[in-house]
């Protein structure tokens, strides 16, 4: 029974809430924003490299305007693992098409991953563990298996997977059959998921055999999978912007959840930095700062000659990266992306995107 791991890494996203550090051409995952000298993605990477058994096994989907940052990121990568879509289309389009090149390469029977380039991971030794452990079942069964992260705290802005009917232990750890899928709840809703116990927020990481998948999208999304099977990558045009989510995992059968506890933030803006990093100490600083009577402050600057200096400040995010300089309240920073979004519509800032 094959459970090598053939890992794919989701490396296609903006991350605007993290402008004006990311921008277009040096997104997110390009980032060290967990107090490592390492990338987002280079981190995902190396972590993923053993299961994988080296390069030549791992694989990496992203966007045009950023691959040739990829190959810098990853030079030792050889350069046909990496898939450039043309446009991007959310994670459907994605996961359909890097899993179809895939299969043709190591078969409908390899076990293929997906990982987000963005995400931190704590316990690196129970996160191997638990893709051992997914791969064991996606091999041995037709399953898509999600990993599940065990919440410790009612977050609205992710999505709740409900565990059903046990499957059994795979690896040492329990898999259940999912139940259902809830996007994003308001506060009372995901506090009274999580007292059941019998929720997981959604991670985005899925693991199957390739050939499961491209079956199961025949069925639930053939508006998808069959454009690319026929042009491939020249499909993009007309393939519709959708979520592997709603395309597939809220509609098949044969998806089950692995509830992982290895310590794991998904870093959507700049307060997940501060979950990281801040510890006891008063602010987070990832720059040259002088502050004095300020609190809750979550402090950066791309060039360590810049000296930021805060006088009586609470609960803010300050932000510095050559021409621009951000100041928000650390409870809007889900509207730094509304900002880029006008921004984009002035010709005139195009040069701070």
């Amino acid at each position: 029974m094959n459970t090598t791991l053939i890992p794919i890494i989701l490396a296609g996203g903006k991350g605007e809430r993290f402008w004006p550090v990311s921008r277009k051409k040096r997104p997110k995952q390009f980032l060290c924003l967990d107090g490592s000298d390492k990338s987002l993605l280079q981190a995902t990477a190396e972590r993923l490299l053993e299961l994988a058994g080296g390069w030549d096994k791992l694989w990496v989907i992203t966007s045009a305007i950023i691959a040739d940052g990829v190959k810098e990121q990853l030079p030792e990568l050889p350069e046909t693992n990496i898939l450039v879509e043309p446009e991007g289309k959310d994670t459907a389009p994605a996961v359909a098409w890097a899993t179809l090149e895939v299969s043709k390469q190591h078969g409908e029977d390899a076990v293929v991953g997906f990982f987000p380039a963005d995400h931190w991971i704590g316990d690196v030794s129970a996160y191997e563990q638990t893709l051992k452990a997914s791969a064991m079942l996606a091999a041995k069964e037709k399953a898509i298996v999600t990993l599940g992260i065990k919440p410790n705290y009612p977050a609205t802005g992710y999505g709740y997977i409900e565990q059903g009917k046990t499957k059994g232990e795979f690896g040492g750890l329990p898999v259940y059959k999912v139940s259902r899928f809830t996007e994003k709840p308001d506060r009372a809703t995901a506090q009274s998921f999580i007292d059941t116990g019998k929720f997981s927020w959604n991670s985005g990481m899925f693991i199957f055999k390739a050939g499961v998948v491209l079956d199961e999208l025949k069925t639930y999304a053939p508006e998808i999978i069959k454009p690319l099977i026929e042009k491939g990558e020249s499909a993009y045009s007309q393939l519709e912007k959708k979520s592997i989510d709603y395309a597939l995992m809220e509609k098949t059968q044969l998806a089950y959840v692995l509830p992982a506890n290895f310590g794991w933030d998904d870093l959507g803006d700049w307060n997940g930095v501060e979950r990281l990093l801040k510890g006891d100490k008063a602010n987070v600083e990832l720059a040259t700062h002088v502050g004095q009577d300020t609190q809750g402050a979550v402090v950066y600057a791309s060039d360590d000659d810049e000296v930021i200096v805060t006088i009586g400040l609470e609960d803010i995010v300050i932000v510095r990266d050559r021409n621009v300089t951000l100041v928000v309240n650390k409870e809007r920073t889900q509207d730094i992306k509304q900002v880029v979004k006008a921004l984009q519509k002035d010709p005139k800032f195009e040069h701070l995107l």
